[in-house]
């Protein structure tokens, strides 16, 4: 299926969310295609296992849509969006084996299913795949890419660096959890726009505005994965409920609960606790008292709060876009599709 978008010719048919099912459905056929069957099997098992997991295919999505709505065909953005893809899930695959967890989108984790130095060899492979993907732009558009693709990878490790320091921490700020949080996860969600934007030509200041609205609204999707985690459905979540509680992890929810001072104090006993000496009844008690003193201090309500505030701040960047009005309604419903509201 080729699917072409002219900029100046507006077909309203590629601006509602059915059509986002299509583009979806086009990059699952070109990853079935550009990842294929290799040997050793040992070194790429799990990348198929992990690349077939499922998941929301959000990145490489905005790839597309980024691509499209500034008049490149899909078909030109497609190995952009699989290196954008591959590479997130590359970071999936490490994190997971840094954390300990069992399950990613609620099957058994890489490092589970065989061993923690499979893991660390396949992830490595997918990183390098994420690359070569890119190694079919010709010269002038491959630079920008990898200067941006480079850029962005090094700060998802800093960020990975400063969440792994903050868990041994018991200072850790407001404002530090956000950058931490914005290289973990937001830069990639606006390197995935802003390379879309790049193989279509926009310019360099469409291409920052775009660029702000996946920070933006990267910052939104993850403060809500962080309230999820305490508070999710289990058999929708994905991931182990509370895991967040369980590893210390000072994420949002914790460091608003923590300016009460009411709660100051038990919620710093839960947290000094080294939950790799506990027992699965002592962890499940521990996750069920922090999850009520979440909510008790106020944490949970200003959690919610933040929520809302950076998905304004994502559709107040998409008013700024100099793109058609109806391009820009399809990255609203998007967005609110996307954070769990109603457009």
């Amino acid at each position: 299926m080729y699917i072409s978008y002219n900029s100046h010719v507006f077909c309203d048919y590629f601006y509602n969310m059915e059509n986002l099912n299509e583009l979806r459905a086009v990059f699952l056929e070109h990853l079935k295609a550009r990842v294929v069957e290799k040997e050793p099997a040992g070194l790429y098992n799990p990348v198929h296992y992990i690349l077939d997991l499922g998941g929301k295919r959000l990145r490489p999505l905005l790839t597309l849509l980024a691509g499209q709505i500034y008049g490149a065909p899909v078909s030109k953005t497609l190995d952009a969006a699989l290196a954008v893809e591959v590479f997130h899930n590359f970071t999936l695959l490490h994190d997971d084996i840094m954390d300990a967890a069992h399950l990613r989108r609620g099957k058994e984790t890489v490092h589970v299913k065989w061993n923690e130095n499979t893991g660390i060899l396949s992830g490595d492979a997918m990183l390098i795949m994420s690359y070569k993907l890119l190694e079919s732009y010709d010269v002038a558009t491959f630079k920008p890419l990898m200067s941006l693709f480079s850029r962005t990878a090094l700060q998802v490790c800093e960020g990975q660096q400063y969440d792994v320091d903050f868990e041994t921490r018991s200072d850790v700020t407001v404002d530090e959890y956000l950058h931490m949080i914005s290289y973990k996860t937001s830069v990639l969600v606006g390197c995935a726009l802003q390379m879309g934007a790049i193989i279509a030509g926009a310019s360099q200041e469409e291409q920052e505005r775009i660029y702000n609205y996946g920070l933006n609204l990267g910052l939104a999707f993850q403060l809500m994965d962080d309230y999820l985690d305490a508070y999710g459905d289990p058999a929708t979540f994905g991931k182990e409920v509370g895991g967040d509680i369980r590893e210390n992890k000072k994420t949002y929810l914790y460091l608003k609960s923590i300016e009460n001072e009411s709660y100051n104090d038990a919620l710093l006993n839960w947290f000094a606790m080294d939950y790799t000496t506990m027992d699965e009844a002592q962890i499940t008690e521990k996750k069920n008292a922090v999850k009520e003193l979440f909510k008790e201090s106020g944490g949970a309500a200003k959690t919610l709060d933040a929520i809302d505030y950076y998905t304004q701040l994502a559709l107040n960047n998409i008013k700024e876009l100099a793109i058609d009005e109806t391009a820009k309604q399809q990255l609203k419903d998007f967005s609110l599709k996307l954070m769990n509201r109603a457009s």
